[in-house]
């Protein structure tokens, strides 16, 4: 797959799941409430859309049209987007700017963004519950992204990433952290799209431990922006994990040994996908485009 492929599908995914959320939207997050505009503000406001696009390529990886997941990625999406509402509130890490504009609780009030939030997570499970798959892949695919979002996954990576705000992570505490703060939501891509391509197990498998890798990738580079990057590149302020005291890949390694960490991660994310063939090559490609991002 040459780079121009490699750019054209991923475009062409992030705008099929873009177009969906706009449709979902209408559906399920009306705009005569302020908390559906609040919610809308935050959700179509931008973004990568790289769980969406993990998600849409597991399900071609598991020999299925990618389009049969787009209501999971959807529904994904929704999820982590409520996730980043609360990220930025004064109680959490105090953000007012999230993809170059106010995040949500500046532009339209704490009460209202915190209902905005709690709004998107419930969506994403209307999404899924009224997606155009079977019962059992409905029922299985709830219960990827309910796990990936509770008390097992996302949220007690936040937990977590507030402990460490007044003590010492050692390296272990600070890889569990980030396995569950951003790589659950990562690792719930893969899971969805295999969901809903019904994968067989050695491709779930496979695709669990490329995603597992990325997610840390992800995590490594986020913390090498934070002091590398601009608040202008990033869309959101630059510095905030030394204002806060947080100790992040570079603060155990500096700058070079997180860059030389973040490539050995990336390698055995590549590893992972080996027995899948050129079909995996997308995939590749992209774990590669994380490990070099700018922004």
């Amino acid at each position: 797959m040459t780079q121009e492929e490699y750019r054209a599908r991923f475009s062409h995914w992030a705008q099929l799941a873009e177009e969906r959320l706009a449709q979902l939207c209408d559906l399920y997050l009306p705009q005569q409430a302020q908390i559906g505009q609040a919610a809308r503000y935050s959700l179509l406001g931008g973004g990568k859309r790289v769980r969406a696009v993990l998600a849409l390529a597991a399900c071609e990886l598991s020999g299925k049209p990618a389009e049969l997941a787009v209501d999971y990625a959807c529904a994904l999406e929704m999820l982590h987007c409520y996730s980043l509402i609360h990220d930025d509130l004064p109680c959490m890490d105090n953000d007012d700017f999230r993809r170059g504009r106010p995040s949500c609780h500046k532009q339209y009030g704490e009460a209202t963004a915190l209902l905005a939030a709690d709004a998107l997570v419930t969506a994403a499970f209307e999404v899924i519950a009224h997606a155009d798959l079977s019962a059992e892949s409905r029922c299985r695919a709830a219960a990827v992204l309910a796990k990936a979002g509770g008390a097992r996954g996302m949220l007690y990576g936040q937990e977590l990433d507030k402990k460490y705000e007044t003590q010492s992570a050692t390296e272990q505490e600070l890889l569990d952290l980030h396995a569950h703060k951003t790589g659950a939501l990562i690792l719930a891509a893969v899971e969805l799209g295999c969901t809903a391509g019904d994968a067989d197990p050695a491709v779930r498998e496979a695709m669990q431990c490329y995603a597992a890798e990325v997610g840390l990738v992800f995590q490594i580079v986020d913390d090498i922006l934070d002091v590398t990057s601009t608040t202008e590149e990033l869309g959101k302020p630059v510095g905030s994990d030394a204002e806060n005291d947080k100790t992040t890949f570079v603060s155990l390694y500096g700058l070079d040994g997180a860059r030389c960490l973040a490539e050995r991660h990336n390698a055995t994310a590549l590893a992972a996908l080996q027995n899948l063939g050129k079909e995996a090559d997308f995939l590749s490609m992209l774990a590669s485009e994380l490990l070099q991002r700018k922004k």
